[in-house]
């Protein structure tokens, strides 16, 4: 499995383009693939004949557009350059692309986008720096209202890159033609849904030359495949782990359940949920292949993980919020097993980051909060919650916990303490319902019960669990997903 080209941020992207002009590939060169890829693009959604209105920025975007435009005209295309300030005022690489174009540049507000068969978006790309205003953001707003189909260049105007924020406005793009790589901001929301379908052109930028700083990428199997955990010839129960998941009381068992039937459908040898007395006749009642000890509190934890077989532990999902959990936390972590906390086992430490500052000590750690949970855990932390990118709080969060964070959402991120990150894309709405982060959380401790290294597990997790809820599709709720496991399974072992 070939592993996934890194997603580069914006800082890293412009050392990517001064790599490949220092390697001898002229910028004009580079500017002018880009230009051909778009107008390619442009050809796949407008044929020859169609009324184009390329909008070109004052920046290398616009040169591309210029490129864009030029080759269009050629097609027998009726072309129109709009273009963002003044025609004098282009520098470098897109004055030279400007004067290779022998039509008018009109001002942009005086474009007729409504006319137009298709909009090809060139104003601002991955070096936008601020929110959008005055002309520009009017022209954006023009676009948009014209509901005539936009081609972006590289990046929807007014999308940032590195987060997928809006910046004022942003032009809602059908498809968008980038260029090396997709950016982060393809992938986070907003972002992802005002690109519309991205394609990546290849323009002679080596993806390896993005080898400074952290690594971000889609989460895909080639990231962690390989490491998916594949039962021998000689393998038995006891070799795939043992994963313990605490219950909580007679009136909130129903979590934990999800959680144990998930972690054993992945693949964990056995599964023992740990239930409060008053609870042990409820989820006697309703476990057959999970297993379950009687648990009073976090002496009875205590007294469960002297069996050093208990190698992976699920605390949170409907445990309750209150001290009494934060003690059972506090015991799991002392036990340095694989140790997932979601849900409760975060809430009841609203405000109290600062008590998981790096005590995991290297054992396998990983938190899975939804944005409300994250919120809650790192209140007082300014450092971690406000960066407007989802990418940048999760991998703030890791590297201060120490531990494998998964931002939930439609736009998961999952982050590691090292600065590794992974958006993952094949997220279902059908997901949203209750009891989908209970089975997630027992689909990411089974595989790390069988030694599965905490970040590429919690990447897995994500894909599988997203995968078996669109495979499902309308209808879908918590009590299908594990049963959806093994076909997923089947499709990443064949």
């Amino acid at each position: 499995m070939t592993r996934p080209e890194p997603l580069p941020l914006a800082y890293q992207m412009r050392q990517a383009d001064a790599a490949a002009i220092a390697a001898g590939t002229p910028g004009l060169t580079l500017m002018k693939r880009a230009g051909h890829a778009v107008a390619e693009a442009a050809l796949r959604m407008a044929p020859p004949g169609a009324r184009v209105v390329v909008a070109a920025g004052p920046g290398n975007n616009g040169g591309d557009g210029f490129v864009a435009a030029a080759l269009l005209a050629g097609r027998d295309c009726r072309v129109t350059l709009a273009l963002l300030g003044d025609r004098e005022r282009l520098r470098g690489d897109a004055a030279l692309a400007a004067a290779e174009w022998q039509g008018q540049a009109i001002p942009v507000r005086e474009a007729a986008f409504d006319e137009a068969d298709l909009i090809v978006d060139a104003l601002f790309g991955t070096g936008l720096q601020r929110d959008l205003e005055g002309e520009a953001r009017q022209a954006v707003e023009r676009m948009n209202a014209s509901g005539r189909p936009v081609l972006a260049v590289d990046l929807p105007s007014g999308i940032d890159s590195d987060s997928g924020a809006v910046r004022g406005a942003a032009v809602l793009a059908q498809r968008t033609v980038t260029f090396a790589a997709r950016k982060p901001g393809h992938l986070l929301l907003p972002g992802r849904r005002f690109a519309g379908t991205v394609e990546v052109a290849d323009i002679g930028i080596d993806p390896h030359a993005r080898t400074s700083g952290v690594e971000t990428f889609a989460n895909s199997p080639g990231l962690w495949r390989e490491a998916l955990p594949r039962p021998g010839l000689d393998s038995h129960k006891y070799d795939r782990g043992h994963t313990l998941v605490l219950s909580g009381g007679a009136t909130r068992t129903g979590a934990a359940r999800l959680a144990a039937r998930a972690a054993l459908r992945i693949g964990s040898g056995l599964v023992t949920v740990a239930s409060p007395p008053e609870a042990l006749g409820i989820n006697a009642a309703q476990l057959t292949a999970v297993m379950l000890r009687g648990c009073d509190g976090p002496e009875g934890l205590y007294a469960i993980l002297k069996d050093e077989r208990f190698n992976a532990l699920l605390l949170g999902p409907a445990l309750g919020v209150h001290a009494a959990t934060r003690a059972m936390v506090t015991v799991a972590i002392h036990a340095r097993r694989s140790l997932l906390l979601d849900a409760d086992a975060l809430t009841s430490f609203e405000g109290l980051a600062s008590e998981l500052h790096r005590v995991f000590h290297g054992a396998p750690a990983v938190l899975t909060p939804h944005e409300g949970e994250f919120a809650r855990l790192f209140k007082g932390h300014p450092d971690i919650l406000d960066p407007p990118s989802k990418l940048e709080r999760a991998r703030r969060a890791a590297a201060y916990t120490g531990a494998v964070v998964v931002l939930k959402g439609m736009d998961t991120v999952i982050a590691a303490p090292d600065g590794r990150a992974a958006i993952n894309e094949n997220g279902t709405p059908y997901l949203a319902t209750a009891g989908s982060g209970d089975t997630l959380g027992g689909i990411v401790a089974g595989l790390m019960a069988q030694h599965m290294p905490a970040f590429e597990a919690a990447c897995a997790g994500v894909f599988i669990h997203a995968a078996a809820g669109a495979g499902f599709g309308p209808g879908l709720i918590a009590e299908d997903l594990a049963d959806l496991i093994p076909g997923v399974l089947r499709q990443l072992l064949s």
